[in-house]
């Protein structure tokens, strides 16, 4: 085995781009033996190749990329290699691709390529440029470049080459040929500017070799148009538009064209069209118009404003323009043109000639209003108002009458009465059309006068007028009727045609005057009067008295309301009448009074009284009356007296006559006078115990009534009365003794229609109404003398029994009266004063500041304290008091009756005894926060009504009592639901109503707090009326409450002001039920069922100061103590004032 030989002329046949063909020689006689290695070598990739020839296409190569090539010869045995010969080579770059030219000008190129190869990073290129003959190389590092020092409108080639790393080694040329662009007209121009049409015109150095292309551009729509000459006519523009118009040179081969050079230009807007007047005014118009054009979107405008030689423009961006500081009634021509968007381009301008409106007339106004007429004057303020006429409209419903005037007046007629007119004033310019805006005033004319007024009905404190209308519009009239009485005038009004006129003051003249009103209220027609005079009021209380013992009649009644002349007074019965007249009375209520002329006695007559005013008369007030009873007249007959026996006598007469009224008893007198009777009538009170002592002759022996005189012991056949004088009966306080024998006696008969006694059943002469018969011819009685001494016995035995029954009724009445005397609780519990007697104790106790209420007061001190408070002293018990020294006595205190545990019944309240009733009040401490569900527990289980709260809920800064009440939602208290439905506030109380319910039962009631706010706790109110004011609106509610409901006061403690207060209604009614006071046991009582009730000195003079304001107002019946709160208690529903409500105190005597 020996080396191969060395290879020779190693050579590249040919050299693409991605192959290359080599080709050698071998310098040895065994080369045929050979075989051929060729290595490629491109940067560390290594690739071997082998070939039996001394060729090697070697392929798969990399575009413009050094390889090294390297050739061994290989012997037979593949082994042995010989010397190999290299050879470098770069590959041929891949043809540039995408050749362009960027950009064509007319003296410079720019072209741009790309290359694909891998190795293009190293490539650099070759620019061949070819124009005819000339040639010309550039190189560029890049894939592109810029060939410039061309000639305008020349055809070049331009060929690239991609040169390889060495410099040397070229792809193949890519070429492209061009025409450089000619040169930019110049000059360019628009010779006319229409709406539709554009001619423009250019110049250039060239043109006889040129066209030219015109570009018409508008957004993006692009119309192209072609010219053999430097100008061009461009038609089928859209109006008031912008176009850009470019013009373009083209090159001899009919596509390049040179730089293009443009215009821009807007085309006329078109003229305006519908051009008008939305308003004219008087110092202001406005315009619109309308505008076809595509492109008026950006149309503004110009408007001319011309007024004779001034010139004023205005611009506005819509199709409408407001023109103002024009003169009013002036004539103007408005001309407006299109502007194009540049704000330059106008198109042609329309026109319009218009007045301004005159100003508005002012000062428009009735200067007369009539039925059927109206004048109307107004004012004009305009420059141009010398050349004004005036329209004035008048409007009635749907018919419209114009009228015209020269003059700022007019007088319009025919109108119709009562109807509402719109009159409308227009001011007219020059041209007798333009008007100015109306001016326009509403008025009513007058309605006609009524007719036929008159008076359907005249009463005493109202008139019923009439009336008619004729007029058409009477519909919708309505009247005022004035009504005067002297200064006074008052005003009604009515719909209808009549009217009923009240509150009148009886027996008064009044004009009425009746106006017909139209329908605005306020026009009114003229009035119509007529004078009346209303019905005098009838007397009220109209009554009549006898006149004791006179034939006359006393009438009496009260001053009528109104007015009057005086009183028609008719007395009659069924056989007699008479007329008189009283005097007129000015005062009303006033009590009047009329003494009628005599007439019979004990006589029924029907009076008549009627008020009289001029020549009007009220009816009549009738009243049935009575004349008084008299002394029965004196019979002419004496009495028939006879002798009985020696110690009686029987006296017989006739009735006495009753024409003076009935006889009611007949008394027989017995004297031993002689001669006559004397004066009988002061002798009736003479017993026969008179007689018989010798005090009188003359005495009353017996007395009988008319009843009984009618009976057979007394009535004799004949009809005449008997009476037996001397049988020793007694008849009322006379005794009938016996008569002494051998007297001479005498008989006279009293007839009596009215008698009278003493509580010793004598007779009071002096207030009886009484006559006497004649005195009888005198009796002698015979003689018995046995007779006599037993009547002398008997006598001395009756006069020892007088005196002993005298003696023992004496002694039964200064025992009586001792009795009386010390009938009263013991000293330290009862002081009862009489009232009359009160204001001297009063004064008495209040002398040396009240020196004698101090010392009761401290007596009082000790009262009911040792009793047993063992409930309230509980340690359960004890957070439930507001005060540890005010605990309520065992004895009297409230227990409730739910309760969980035993001490659950426990509350700090009392049961207090009122006037009437042990358990009248309860009175209980303000409560706590934790005695609130218990407090509202006792007033559902004690069926309470009504809540007395005497104190405020905080108190110089102290709370005194929590507020216990909810104030708009319910509330719940334990089980008990509570709801305020009103509350009333006045300046010294506030009046709550809640509704009470227990949850799960449908029961509920009504309770009312009374909240006494003017009480400074330990202290009095500032007057003793208004706390007594206040109690007799408690007192008037809770008597409507239920029999077994108690009142509940309460204050702070409980004590002081709730005492006060209850001691207040108890004296009120101990004043009223036993016309005695008794403040000490009263206060003492109250002590003994809760401690400190009236609990200062103080409370307990203000408790005797209201006795003693009540005593003096009830006493000089005073006027200035009279209710402050009248309205706020009246309008509780539950509130009815009784008879005496608005006394002084509000004390009911």
């Amino acid at each position: 085995l020996t080396d191969s030989s060395p290879i020779l002329a190693l050579k590249e046949e040919y050299v693409g781009v991605t192959s290359v063909n080599l080709t050698w020689a071998v310098n040895n006689t065994a080369s045929s033996s050979y075989t051929y290695k060729i290595v490629v070598v491109s940067g560390t990739s290594v690739r071997n190749m082998t070939s039996n020839v001394t060729k090697a296409e070697i392929t798969e190569l990399i575009p413009g990329t050094l390889y090294n090539f390297i050739v061994f010869a290989v012997v037979n045995d593949n082994e042995t290699e010989g010397e190999g010969l290299s050879i470098k080579l770069y590959t041929k770059p891949s043809p540039i691709h995408d050749l362009k030219a960027e950009y064509v000008g007319a003296e410079k190129v720019n072209l741009t390529w790309a290359v694909s190869d891998a190795a293009s990073n190293s490539y650099t290129y070759r620019i061949e440029v070819v124009h005819g003959t000339s040639v010309r190389n550039l190189t560029s590092d890049v894939t592109e470049v810029e060939i410039t020092e061309l000639i305008p409108e020349m055809i070049y080639y331009f060929t690239v080459y991609a040169v390889a790393a060495d410099g040397q080694t070229e792809g193949e040329g890519v070429s492209i040929s061009l025409y450089t662009k000619p040169s930019p007209i110049h000059d360019l121009k628009a010779e006319y500017v229409g709406a539709e049409k554009v001619n423009l015109t250019w110049s250039d150095a060239a043109s006889n070799s040129y066209t030219y292309r015109i570009e018409v551009v508008n957004g993006t729509s692009v119309r192209n148009l072609t010219s053999n000459v430097t100008e061009v006519k461009v038609t089928e523009l859209i109006p008031g538009t912008m176009y850009d118009f470019t013009v373009f040179s083209i090159a001899a081969d009919g596509q390049t064209e040179g730089e293009g050079v443009s215009v821009r230009l807007y085309t006329k807007p078109s003229p305006i069209h519908d051009l008008k007047e939305e308003y004219v005014g008087a110092e202001k118009v406005n315009l619109t118009w309308a505008v076809s054009d595509a492109a008026s979107n950006s149309y503004t405008y110009r408007i001319e404003v011309v007024n004779g030689t001034s010139v004023r423009n205005l611009t506005s961006n819509v199709t409408e323009v407001e023109v103002t500081e024009l003169i009013p009634g002036t004539m103007y021509d408005f001309t407006v043109f299109a502007v194009a968007a540049d704000g330059q381009t106008e198109g042609e301008g329309v026109s319009i000639r218009l007045y301004t409106k005159p100003s508005p007339i002012h000062d428009l106004k009735a200067e007369y209003v009539g039925a059927e007429k109206v004048n109307l004057t107004w004012a004009v303020s305009d420059a141009a108002s010398n050349s004004y006429t005036y329209r004035i409209e008048v409007v009635h419903g749907t018919s419209v009458r114009n009228l015209t005037s020269n003059v700022t007046e007019v007088e319009v007629t025919e109108l119709i009465p009562g109807t509402m007119y719109d009159f409308t004033v227009f001011a007219v310019a020059a041209d007798g059309q333009t008007e100015g805006e109306g001016v326009s005033i509403r008025l009513y004319t007058k309605p006609s006068p009524i007719h036929d007024l008159k008076a359907e009905y005249v009463g005493m404190t109202s008139v019923n007028l009439t009336w008619a209308v004729n007029d058409a519009a009477s519909n919708s009239y309505t009247y005022r009727t004035e009504v005067v009485n002297g200064t006074s005038v008052r005003n009604l009004t009515s719909s209808v045609t009549k009217a009923e006129i009240t509150e009148l003051i009886p027996g008064t003249m009044y004009d009425f005057v009746v106006f017909a009103v139209a329908a605005d209220g306020q026009t009114e027609g003229e009035g119509v009067s007529i004078s009346l005079y209303t019905i005098p009021a009838l007397v009220n209380s109209f009554h009549c008295e006898a006149v004791a013992k006179q034939s006359s009649l006393m009438l009496k009644w009260e001053c009528p309301s109104g007015n009057n002349s005086g009183f028609r007074i008719k007395i009659f019965n069924d056989t007699w009448k008479k007329e008189e007249w009283a005097p007129s009375c000015m005062r009303e209520g006033s009590e009047e009074t009329f003494r009628t002329a005599s007439l019979d006695y004990f006589s029924t007559y029907t009076v008549t009284i009627a008020t009289l005013s001029n020549s009007s008369e009220s009816p009549s007030v009738q009243k049935m009356c009575n004349t008084s009873i008299t002394d029965p007249p004196a019979p002419s007959k004496a009495p028939l007296v006879k002798a009985v026996s020696h110690s009686a006598l029987s006296v017989e007469f006739s009735d006495f006559e009753s024409v003076n009224g009935p006889l009611k008893a007949y008394a027989v007198m017995i004297t031993t006078e002689e001669q006559g009777c004397g004066t009988l009538k002061s002798k009736l009170n003479n017993t026969y115990k008179d007689f018989k002592t010798t005090m009188t002759v003359t005495y009353v022996t017996y007395v009988v009534d008319t009843e009984h005189a009618k009976s057979p012991f007394f009535h004799s056949q004949n009809g005449t009365n008997i009476v037996n004088v001397g049988k020793g009966n007694t008849m009322y306080g006379y005794e009938n003794g016996p008569l002494i024998p051998l007297r001479s006696y005498r008989a006279s008969v009293a007839g009596f229609t009215n008698i009278t006694f003493t509580m010793a059943n004598i007779i009071v002469g002096e207030d009886s109404y009484v006559s006497f018969s004649p005195c009888s011819e005198a009796v002698v009685l015979p003689q018995d003398p046995g007779v006599i001494a037993g009547a002398v016995i008997g006598c001395l035995l009756a006069i020892l029994a007088v005196v002993a029954i005298g003696g023992f009724i004496f002694w039964r009445r200064r025992r009586k009266d001792k009795r009386n005397t010390e009938v009263s609780f013991s000293p330290i519990k009862s002081k009862m004063i009489k009232v009359e007697n009160f204001e001297s104790y009063f004064k008495k106790q209040q002398a040396d500041s009240n020196c004698g209420f101090a010392e009761e007061y401290e007596e009082l001190k000790s009262a009911g304290v040792h009793q047993p408070k063992f409930a309230a002293e509980l340690a359960e018990n004890r957070g439930k008091n507001r005060y540890n020294n005010v605990l309520p006595y065992d004895i009297s205190r409230v227990k409730l009756s739910d309760q969980s545990s035993a001490t659950d019944d426990y509350i700090n309240a009392s049961y207090m005894p009122g006037y009437n009733s042990k358990k009248a009040f309860i009175a209980a401490q303000g409560p706590l926060p934790n005695t609130i569900d218990d407090f509202w527990r006792m007033i559902w289980e004690k069926n309470i009504y009504s809540i007395v709260m005497l104190t405020k809920c905080v108190e110089q800064a102290r709370t005194k009592c929590e507020q216990y009440w909810p104030d708009k939602q319910s509330k719940s208290y334990g089980d008990i639901i509570v709801t305020m439905v009103s509350e009333i506030v006045l300046p010294e109380w506030t009046i709550r109503d809640f509704t009470v319910e227990k949850s799960n039962t449908p029961e509920s009631h009504t309770v009312r707090q009374f909240h006494f706010t003017s009480w400074p706790d330990h202290g009095v109110p500032e007057t003793t009326d208004l706390l007594i004011n206040f109690r007799h609106l408690v007192h008037e509610y809770s008597s409507q409450n239920p029999i077994d409901s108690p009142t509940l006061v309460h204050c702070s403690a409980g004590v002081g002001r709730t005492g006060t207060f209850i001691a207040i209604d108890r004296l009120i009614q101990q004043i009223e039920m036993e016309n005695t006071v008794d403040v000490y046991g009263v206060v003492y009582d109250l002590r003994m069922h809760r401690p400190l009730m009236v609990q200062t000195e103080d409370q307990y003079v203000f408790l005797n100061q209201c006795v003693m304001d009540i005593i003096r107002s009830k006493k000089d019946k005073k006027t200035d103590l009279i209710y402050q709160n009248m309205t706020a208690m009246a309008i509780y529903e539950n509130f009815t004032p009784g008879p005496g409500f608005g006394k002084a105190n509000g004390y009911h005597a």
